[in-house]
């Protein structure tokens, strides 16, 4: 069994979901390897600690390694040279910038460019500080994005090993298991060494990144469950032979899917701050363009994604910008009531979408 903590009962028909959120402590029972059992009252763990030590250097073999792997991944086709979905990539640019807007469904034809432009995001996103062999990505400074071991050290006061990495994107395929999205039990540590290990999986790696379903409508109803839980929560809780764990699944949610192979459930659209809806271009030089644009693309990666150099890196600079300024960011009282008013005229149900519209603003 693997739920999400907290979970918020979802309304269909386009309708707010309505959630609490609990407060209260944690309480800690038997540790094993590679996680921390829990019993008693499953609650958001409500403290606050300051990290008195933390080792930011990254060894010159640290860095080389990275290159390296930068150097060995496959070509992104770069954001900047996308034409035509500015609808879509403005959303993804909103998202990046303010998490908690709440993700973005795109929906549109095949052969449209949907998945082309959310994983050409990846350049985009910028890097964050997490404790070092962590697999949640904990923030070392924020106990709410921290896994149950990175707490329990800071509460110790233990110095932890920090490091700068890209935000992840992690894909989430069609075919994935329970399992897979949730983690499991580790059966090689298992039968090797004779211990509970627990293994974690997608939801885990996507902690502070980004999870992206494509053709998120075809997905199974009991993972679209898992994903609804997890991110109106932010953590999952996973239930294995004897194991309990709990561990922070905050992550930027972002699905695409075609309306013509099978209907999105209305429960998983709700959990959407926004949508975005592409069509196929008519324009006929537009779509020469975007052949011939693909094609130089794929005749040589290096040498058109550098051409686009200059453009992607203005747009890392306008990302950085913009999450600096948001905490400074005031909405007026009057723009607040004009909002309202436009979310009843157009019979909006719950409060959701006005908290996105302000998020957006």
């Amino acid at each position: 069994m693997c739920r999400g903590l907290f979970g918020r009962e979802a309304r269909g028909e386009h309708g707010g979901a309505e959630g609490n959120d609990g407060g209260g402590g944690l309480s800690f029972g038997r540790k094993y390897y590679g996680g921390t059992g829990l019993v008693g009252k499953k609650r958001r763990p409500q403290f606050h600690v300051a990290v008195a030590s933390v080792a930011t250097d990254i060894g010159s073999v640290e860095k080389a390694q990275k290159a390296a792997a930068k150097e060995s991944q496959r070509p992104v086709y770069p954001f900047a040279a996308i034409v035509v979905q500015d609808e879509i990539k403005l959303c993804l640019l909103l998202n990046v910038i303010d998490p908690k807007i709440g993700g973005v469904m795109i929906m549109g034809d095949r052969g449209t460019g949907k998945s082309t432009t959310v994983r050409s995001l990846v350049d985009l996103l910028s890097e964050i500080k997490v404790v070092s062999g962590d697999p949640y990505n904990s923030d070392p400074e924020d106990p709410e994005s921290m896994g149950i071991e990175v707490r329990e050290s800071v509460v110790k006061g233990e110095d932890l090993t920090v490091v700068l990495t890209k935000i992840n994107m992690v894909d989430l395929p069609l075919g994935a298991t329970e399992d897979r999205v949730c983690g499991t039990i580790d059966i090689e540590k298992a039968l090797t060494e004779g211990v509970k290990a627990f293994k974690p999986g997608l939801l885990a790696k996507a902690n502070r990144g980004i999870l992206y379903v494509d053709e998120v409508n075809l997905l199974d109803d009991h993972l679209v469950d898992v994903l609804l839980d997890s991110a109106a929560s932010g953590w999952n809780t996973v239930e294995r032979e004897g194991i309990s764990i709990l561990h922070p699944a905050r992550f930027i949610l972002i699905g695409s899917s075609n309306p013509e192979e099978r209907e999105l459930r209305p429960q998983l659209l709700d959990r959407f701050g926004m949508h975005a809806q592409v069509g196929t271009v008519r324009d006929a030089e537009l779509r020469v363009k975007i052949v011939e644009e693909r094609a130089r693309f794929d005749k040589n990666p290096k040498e058109f994604r550098k051409s686009y150099m200059a453009e992607q890196e203005k747009l890392q600079q306008q990302i950085s910008s913009a999450r600096s300024f948001l905490s400074s960011v005031q909405i007026d009282h009057y723009l607040k009531v004009k909002i309202s008013k436009v979310c009843s005229e157009l019979n909006v149900d719950g409060l959701p979408v006005f908290l996105d519209v302000q998020f957006c603003n």
